[in-house]
């Protein structure tokens, strides 16, 4: 149960935490060591860096989303088979809900899992400044957890002297330096990073800076800080919490539902692509057949009892997307037959009669949903919420608390009303979700471990509605 894990953090986002993250997960992968990552936070781009380009498992890891020990489980069962453990921190190392609160920050989370930190620190402006800011946070909380430093943009003449200085004062590993980088960087857009499909050359790029890394950074400290890391207790690799999962067809144990599993078609492609692999995991431990699509690409839904449409950048690929009139017609009429569907952000835009591009240019969508998704060029509703349905819905009035998170430059004219939304820590409140019997859509991203019983209900469904047509 020793997990060898360690989390990488930084004073503030643009740190280079993404960039050294990648790099030291594609060293370790060099030296042919079984690798997974974790992203610390709700992100969806960071572990598509991680998995799809270096190869290596990516999961989330958010203390907000899941109580302590469902954590720690998910920790325990995705690093069940891995040589090491790498999680990449989020924003500030202390920055957690509503911006005054630890709570959900990297530092909760090195905290709940009881993981050493090592913090990417940007050296760009500083020097000696680099220790005092270094003194702040270690001494901010007693239980810091922080046990070394990188040094990230820091000339390799100056930094002997910061890591004797470092090491000497402030008792902590130095574990090396990244020098400027000027070649190439990772570039942005309006909801995080670009894809990593859109940098050119990204593998060769990480290839090149796992190598520099190796003779820059102290790759084999860092390993042995890993194995450092406390021991979780044996139990934590079963289910957490009060529910108990009662899979469907396969999955099915005896005595238990041995109904056929239900099959998931789920919307994967580049307009597609926000969601969480625990997620899907979870509905295939309940018994579901995922067969993945793509609705910019394929003519029909392929055949199945249930919908899932994620959240991406079906703004960029608007036109695309409405010039596949098979496919917004097989979807329409799935949905307006009974068929069970959740959608979330891009995915609820693509279902509304018709959706802005990213120039406010108006482009036909599949129609089920009665309003228009428009650009707002602005954040409005975004970050972590709570989620309480008031209306009845596929979910149903029983289904208790929710939590997921919404970030969006779009809106809608019909947002619905089925669910409230409420932010943790602040009084700010609002409707949201178009609920019907089959269907809810709306732009909160769900995370199904916050409540279980949402994949559950959603399979449910999704039987009933195969024996429906087995009827007919």
């Amino acid at each position: 149960m020793g997990y060898p894990r360690f989390l990488l953090a930084a004073p503030a986002s643009g740190s280079g935490k993404t960039l050294i993250t990648c790099g030291i997960l594609q060293a370790f992968c060099d030296r042919g060591l079984r690798t997974v990552s974790f992203k610390c936070g709700p992100d969806y781009i960071d572990p598509m860096f991680h998995s799809r380009v270096i190869g290596t498992k990516s999961r989330n890891l958010d203390t907000f989303f899941t109580d302590e020990r469902t954590t720690r489980y998910l920790l325990a069962k995705n690093a069940a088979e891995a040589d090491i453990s790498v999680i990449e921190g989020v924003m500030g190392y202390y920055d957690g809900l509503g911006g005054v609160s630890a709570k959900a920050s990297a530092y909760d989370l090195a905290r709940v899992t009881e993981t050493p930190v090592v913090l990417i620190v940007n050296c760009k402006g500083m020097s000696l400044s680099v220790a005092a800011l270094l003194k702040g946070y270690l001494e901010y909380r007693q239980d810091s957890r922080i046990r070394g430093v990188i040094l990230n943009q820091m000339p390799e003449m100056l930094y002997p002297q910061m890591r004797l200085l470092i090491e000497e004062e402030l008792h902590i590993r130095c574990y090396g330096f990244v020098p400027v980088i000027k070649e190439w960087k990772l570039e942005s857009r309006h909801l995080g990073l670009v894809l990593p499909g859109e940098v050119e050359d990204l593998q060769r790029h990480l290839q090149e800076l796992a190598k520099l890394l190796e003779q820059t950074l102290d790759l084999d400290g860092l390993l042995e800080l890993a194995k450092e890391a406390k021991e979780l207790p044996e139990d934590i690799v079963t289910f957490p919490g009060d529910f108990e999962l009662t899979p469907c067809g396969e999955n099915a144990q005896p005595g238990q539902n041995t109904k056929q599993a239900p099959v998931v078609a789920v919307a994967r492609d580049e307009a597609f692509c926000f969601i969480y692999e625990d997620n899907l995991e979870l509905l295939q431990e309940l018994g579901a057949k995922l067969e993945y699509f793509s609705p910019l690409r394929d003519e029909k839904l392929p055949e199945a009892d249930g919908l899932l449409l994620c959240g991406g950048y079906p703004e960029l690929y608007a036109q695309q997307l409405t010039n596949n009139r098979s496919m917004r017609r097989s979807i329409k009429t799935a949905l307006e037959s009974g068929m069970p569907c959740m959608a979330e952000c891009g995915g609820f835009m693509y279902l509304q009669q018709e959706m802005e591009d990213m120039n406010g240019a108006a482009h036909e969508m599949v129609g089920f949903i009665p309003a228009k998704a428009y650009r707002t060029g602005k954040l409005g509703r975004f970050g972590y919420i709570t989620l309480q349905p008031q209306e009845d819905q596929m979910l149903g009035m029983e289904i208790g608390e929710i939590r997921g998170h919404e970030f969006h430059y779009f809106d809608s004219t019909n947002c619905g009303t089925a669910f409230c939304a409420e932010k943790p820590l602040r009084k700010r409140r609002w409707e949201c979700i178009w609920g019907t019997e089959n269907c809810i859509a709306g732009f909160p991203h769900l995370y199904y471990h916050s409540n279980p019983r949402i994949p559950q209900r959603f399979l449910e469904k999704c039987a009933e509605y195969h024996q429906r047509k087995a009827g007919k």
